[in-house]
């Protein structure tokens, strides 16, 4: 049977089902093929149920220093059973929410692995899809006007390190654990890397982070990275830097005993499980990009600026396609494909204005240039910070740690990158990505009255920085 469509979106990540969505306001005829759930890996295996397990990290933390507010508890322990339901509890009413909103646009949904063919019967250009239904029920073929491939990521590995699920695992294992183990030892100290250090060292967990880089975080700035090396120790949690695993050196017995190569000598470490987070691959094998022109570069499907392909009547957006690998992006980047072939001339996305975060405890939050990126491009710079140990609000609320920091161009007064860590971050960033696409100047955000008292405070008050003008400080 085959039926024909405007455009097939081939995956319902969050991505996916957003391009169809708005394939659908455009009033075009649109289907969704997904080979699990609706949601994608933001929804099931990524952004969510891990946003849900680090929320009650830090009331399980929070709940052990109550003392500090006055508050006696006792016998505080930690029910990790019921965190996990809590946090399925969340996915789930999520994932009802995906479903309606695919019936609201009238998009159809096929369950199933959806591969592209070449000019068949069907049509003389490539770009049919064929879906093996998950039901077993016969192929259904799906005739495209356009096609989006949304079809995400999977976590990366490392050799001599099989993932078994027990000993060594990724996070899509590590989000399906029915209890914690006592210690272990997280390969990469990325953001995946660190927002899990983060949670399990306030779950108790005994955390080593093994970073290749000289320093976590090294897509951050410098000092923010610098900073939250000092919180994680603080901790408890041991970080080793400049450290090459010896993956085929790993021996597995009751424990997980990995060597390393960290300067000139080698160490070994031991732990009850090793969680792999050293980054995330394409999924671009068995779609039949093969039977296309597409071209896959450095394990990534290559694009234009609007996510054209090769083949320009296939797009393809978020994980599949590299670059910053983030649920929101994924999403306006599927806006930006679908309005684009809906002739709609929508704008290419900045990617310098784009707020990223870490959800980690304390958070982290940036839009823009580090400051070493910018030197690099050769911007004379002008900097301001601001601790929060200055800011009312973040006393009251008992987290302290961080600051804001903003960079501006010395000779223009652009805006050129905004970093914070401490309380609440990732909320306050909007503000930052607001003033970046609105070409603001330090001086403009220092002059929007910021309210008392708030953790906002301090952007205002590192933005006033920048000319040596902050008034708490």
């Amino acid at each position: 049977m085959s039926t024909e469509y405007d455009v097939v979106v081939l995956g319902g990540g969050t991505g996916g089902y957003v391009a169809a969505i708005r394939a659908s306001q455009l009033g075009l005829k649109v289907a969704v093929v997904e080979k699990n759930k609706l949601g994608g890996t933001c929804l099931h295996a990524g952004c969510i149920p891990s946003k849900a397990l680090l929320r009650s990290a830090e009331v399980f933390a929070l709940a052990k220093k109550s003392e500090e507010f006055g508050v006696t508890t006792e016998n505080v322990h930690l029910n990790f059973l019921k965190v996990q339901e809590r946090k399925q509890k969340i996915v789930d009413q999520l994932y009802q929410g995906v479903q309606h909103l695919m019936k609201k646009g009238k998009v159809d949904v096929y369950e199933g692995i959806g591969r592209i063919l070449g000019p068949s019967i069907f049509s003389p250009m490539p770009g049919t899809i064929s879906v093996e239904q998950n039901d077993g029920s016969e192929n259904e073929m799906l005739i495209p006007k356009n096609v989006v491939v949304a079809t995400g990521s999977r976590p990366r590995t490392l050799p001599g390190l099989t993932v078994d699920g027990t000993h060594i695992i990724t996070s899509d294992e590590a989000l399906q654990m029915n209890e914690l183990p006592s210690s272990i030892m997280i390969i990469g100290g990325g953001v995946i890397g660190i927002e899990w250090a983060s949670m399990l060292a306030d779950f108790g967990v005994d955390v080593t982070v093994v970073e290749y880089s000289a320093q976590i975080l090294p897509t951050e700035d410098k000092e923010i990275a610098k900073e939250m090396t000092k919180i994680l120790k603080s901790k408890g949690i041991k970080i080793v830097t400049s450290a090459q695993v010896l993956g085929e050196e790993t021996k597995i017995e009751e424990t997980v005993r990995i060597r390393a190569k960290v300067g000139d000598t080698v160490e070994e470490f031991t732990a009850d499980k090793v969680l792999l987070s050293v980054g995330r691959q394409a999924n671009v094998e068995g779609i039949g990009l093969e039977n296309t022109s597409i071209e896959v570069k450095n394990g990534f499907i290559d694009t234009n600026d609007y996510y054209q392909t090769k083949e320009s009547h296939i797009y393809a957006i978020g994980d599949v396609i590299g670059g910053l690998q983030l649920a929101h992006v994924a999403s306006h980047e599927g806006i930006v494909a679908v309005e684009h072939l809906a002739d709609q001339r929508p704008l290419k996305i900045d990617y310098t204005q784009i707020s990223k975060c870490i959800y980690s405890h304390p958070e982290i939050a940036s839009v823009g240039f580090t400051e070493d990126q910018a030197k690099e491009k050769g911007f004379e710079l002008k900097i301001g910070k601001f601790p929060f140990k200055a800011v009312g609000k973040a006393l009251v609320h008992g987290e302290s740690d961080g600051f804001v920091k903003i960079i501006a161009d010395a000779k223009t007064n652009d805006l050129l990158g905004v970093h914070m860590i401490g309380p609440d971050v990732t909320n306050m960033i909007s503000e930052a990505g607001l003033a970046k696409l609105l070409d603001a100047t330090p001086w403009e955000i220092a002059h929007t009255i910021h309210p008392h008292p708030s953790l906002s405070e301090a952007i205002g008050e590192a933005a006033l920085a920048v000319e040596g003008k902050a008034i708490h400080f």
